[in-house]
């Protein structure tokens, strides 16, 4: 086998760490953007803190959600290197 090229299951195990990655982003991003709007469903705010609230929501949940895909993915590149 060339050295070169993945195997099957090196394919396989990417493809599930991708996977992984993805259920588990958005995961945390529904739980970050859910704990953010808490406020926003417990207490009736005025409409513009409502917005700001759905905002900041979005934005801290996306960054997360990359944030946590993105560490995923390198700690499987790094077990992948070690040969492990």
């Amino acid at each position: 086998m060339d050295m070169g090229r993945e195997s099957r299951w090196e394919k396989d195990a990417l493809t599930v760490e991708i996977v992984f990655a993805l259920v588990s982003g958005v995961l945390l991003a529904l739980l970050v953007f859910g704990a953010v709007m808490l406020p926003a469903l417990v207490w009736d705010l005025p409409q513009r803190v409502n917005s700001t609230l759905q905002v900041t929501g979005g934005v801290v949940a996306l960054i997360c959600a990359a944030w946590r895909m993105v560490r995923v993915l390198r700690r499987h590149d790094e077990y992948r290197r070690a040969g492990r």
